[in-house]
């Protein structure tokens, strides 16, 4: 199957596909296999989990998925475009147009209220004022932080601080959002609170979310959840990933 077009493909295309993904590392005079001819198709609205113990891989997809880093062989297309035929500044043209990043510490920058840190992608992709300042104030209400908007992250809780980051991860409308481990820091309530958000937004949006998680609440909210273990990806239903808990 060919990959390759000149522009951002229709909708009914896959968000994501990656046809025998191979990764490895040298390591002196050997080399470890992260990823072991991975298969995988992410479709428009997807809320796809990513399951696997420490070691098996699932850092090193998560960062090929959000084009972080490369394989060593395989295809990988996101929106239809062949990504290995890409340099740098059109992969980061990519990520910062299509994909929003949700991470387990947040990665907020601390100098920034969260309005600011809400609205930091819109900068970067040069957006007018008028037209940043309401899309950040829609979704800085759609997260439920209207009053706390001001706040620096030093002043916010950690359940607040991950409203912010998914605020910021969807702002831009993405076709994509990778999330690593979003509830890990969170108590029950909160993070059960951060699942249904994700899920919610996500869905108003027709947003795909890409999320490693070993919560087994967000796998069980997910439609469609993938286990990776040494370094080969199998895809099970959220309802028998849960039993096998």
């Amino acid at each position: 199957m060919n990959f390759t077009q000149n522009e951002v493909s229709a909708p009914a295309d896959p968000v994501l596909r990656l046809k025998n993904i191979r990764k490895h590392y040298d390591m002196g005079e050997s080399k470890v296999t992260a990823l072991k001819q991975v298969n995988l198709r992410l479709d428009a609205g997807d809320f796809a989990a990513l399951k696997g113990p420490s070691g098996s891989g699932k850092s090193t997809l998560l960062n090929i998925c959000g084009l972080l880093d490369q394989a060593n062989g395989g295809e990988l297309a996101f929106l239809g475009q062949d990504v290995g035929t890409m340099n740098g500044t059109q992969l980061t043209r990519l990520r910062r147009e299509h994909m929003g990043f949700v991470f387990q510490s947040y990665h907020l920058l601390p100098v920034l209220s969260a309005r600011e840190n809400v609205e930091y992608p819109l900068l970067l992709r040069g957006m007018d004022k008028k037209q940043r300042k309401a899309r950040v104030a829609q979704m800085i209400e759609q997260v439920g932080l209207g009053e706390f908007a001001h706040h620096r992250p030093d002043h916010l809780s950690g359940g607040q601080r991950q409203r912010v980051a998914i605020a910021r991860a969807l702002v831009n409308r993405p076709r994509l959002v990778i999330a690593d481990e979003p509830t890990a820091n969170l108590d029950t309530r909160t993070a059960t609170q951060m699942i249904e958000l994700m899920h919610q937004l996500g869905k108003a949006q027709g947003t795909t979310f890409l999320i490693a998680t070993h919560d087994e609440r967000m796998a069980a909210r997910c439609d469609r959840v993938f286990t990776i273990r040494d370094g080969e990806i199998n895809e099970t239903t959220a309802a028998a990933s849960h039993e096998m808990a």
